[in-house]
């Protein structure tokens, strides 16, 4: 069986991450544009908490690439990958004289589209 992956993405989304949406941009910016064995090798030894939730979405579109189009994982590289803004959770806490101060809780999603590595 032979697919034509020209005309559909290898694509995995995360929604509803529980981190702020500018701590996960710093760190898909190192590896935008790279290959999938290099983003694995970047993401396991950076020190963020930001590069759990991208390294189990980077392996959940690489096992996307290989179950639905049969492609290699070392063929693979990231072509997009991008941070959007999502709900906030909202919290009060409470302070002096039965007030209340609001905490936002932000959350964002996450989308990784692989491609093929050219020749």
């Amino acid at each position: 069986m032979q697919t034509n992956t020209s005309n559909q993405k290898i694509r995995a989304v995360a929604k509803h991450i529980h981190m702020s949406p500018h701590k996960i941009r710093r760190v898909i910016s190192q590896i935008r544009g790279r290959s999938y064995e290099q983003a694995l090798m970047i993401l396991e030894f950076m020190p963020y908490r930001a590069c759990n939730p991208i390294l189990q979405l980077l392996s959940s579109a690489a096992a996307n690439a290989n179950h639905n189009f049969g492609l290699s994982k070392t063929n693979l590289f990231i072509s997009e990958i991008q941070v959007d803004k999502g709900t906030f959770f909202k919290r009060f806490q409470p302070r002096a004289q039965g007030r209340g101060y609001p905490i936002h809780k932000p959350t964002c999603h996450i989308t990784i589209v692989l491609n093929i590595l050219p020749k």
